[in-house]
């Protein structure tokens, strides 16, 4: 409601009050209506000029100010000084969506701080594990050193696994950070993905008959899937995914397959296991940098943690998606589309 109305009504109350008193006492209609224009006059006057100095101007400026500061300062330049034909109604409603906004954001900063105390109690407990296996190990060596050498030697062995467990996991926190900062370009190039996933598989064939798991395409591809992308970090995306398979499929007689899927502008493609699957509550986490389901056979199994969480960076900088669906004691699917060219 504009503010000459709402001085208007006020004035008018007053006046039409002021006019019935002087009638109930007077009775004369001659003075009721001189004292009805007088006093609806004088406050209308009075009412507007005390309204818009000390309250209406008021509320026009933090009006403008609020809705200036949610433009931001370059479209407001571009637009000039805004003034609303209803700054009451406006301000009430923009300070509402603003409240609005700042629960949001403070929500979200609750978020962040509740995965960064995750995180950081994450990536202290996965140091800690290698630093301790490997400081009892050199104490043990200094002791059998010269009386055991064969029982040194052993020690030894496992001392520099834990060094280079270590050191996988230093390298792929430094991947993920470069991947989100965008340190590490994303080199784009036409490659027919079918040689791409056979290579992996060839790579991983060993691991898989080890554990007694078919690597397979689910059918025979004869012709090319050529697609536009990052060769070597879409080769790191299949090893991951392959390996996360290999080490949560069913072993003795177990499988994992690849399928591609022919849309319309890309592919999609899907590397499934029958293994023991995963419950649906762990999946919105999955791609969460140290996340585990299972955190003792997680670290039996080796690897850092991260292999899923590089997967989700790499095909983020290809603004590609992935996606994944379980069920337990049936098997896994994860799925990701590729940019497809001619």
């Amino acid at each position: 409601m504009k503010l000459s109305v709402l001085v208007l009504i006020a004035a008018l109350a007053v006046g039409i009050s002021i006019g019935l008193v002087n009638f109930y006492f007077q009775h004369s209609w001659y003075f009721m209506l001189m004292s009805f224009g007088v006093s609806f006059l004088t406050c209308f006057i009075v009412f507007y000029y005390l309204l818009e100095k000390y309250i209406y101007s008021k509320i026009v400026l933090i009006y403008k100010l609020i809705h200036n500061l949610k433009l931001g300062k370059d479209l407001k330049d571009a637009l000039g000084e805004y003034v609303s034909s209803d700054p009451i109604n406006d301000v009430e409603q923009e300070v509402k969506e603003w409240a609005g906004a700042k629960k949001r954001e403070i929500d979200v900063l609750k978020k962040q701080e509740q995965f960064r105390r995750e995180f950081l109690s994450n990536v202290s407990h996965e140091f800690k594990t290698p630093l301790f296996a490997i400081q009892g190990y050199i104490d043990t060596l200094q002791d059998c050193l010269v009386d055991d050498p064969e029982m040194a030697a052993k020690f030894l062995t496992k001392a520099g696994k834990n060094v280079e467990r270590l050191s996988y996991l230093i390298n792929d926190l430094d991947s993920i950070s470069k991947l989100e900062t965008g340190e590490i370009p994303i080199n784009y190039e036409k490659f027919d993905f079918v040689l791409l996933a056979k290579e992996v598989m060839e790579g991983l064939e060993d691991k898989a008959k080890l554990r007694e798991i078919t690597l397979s395409f689910k059918e025979k591809y004869t012709h090319a899937a050529f697609v536009n992308a990052d060769r070597e970090k879409i080769r790191q995306v299949m090893i991951n995914l392959i390996q996360n398979s290999l080490k949560y499929g069913r072993e003795h007689g177990g499988s994992t397959a690849i399928k591609i899927f022919e849309l319309h502008d890309q592919y999609l493609i899907e590397v499934t296991d029958d293994g023991i699957g995963i419950d649906e509550k762990h999946l919105p986490r999955l791609f969460e940098r140290f996340y585990r389901i299972d955190s003792h056979r997680s670290r039996e199994e080796g690897g850092t943690g991260l292999g899923l969480a590089i997967v989700k960076h790499i095909l983020e900088a290809h603004q590609q998606i992935i996606s994944v669906r379980s069920t337990l004691q049936i098997g896994t699917t994860f799925a990701f589309t590729l940019e497809k060219v001619g």
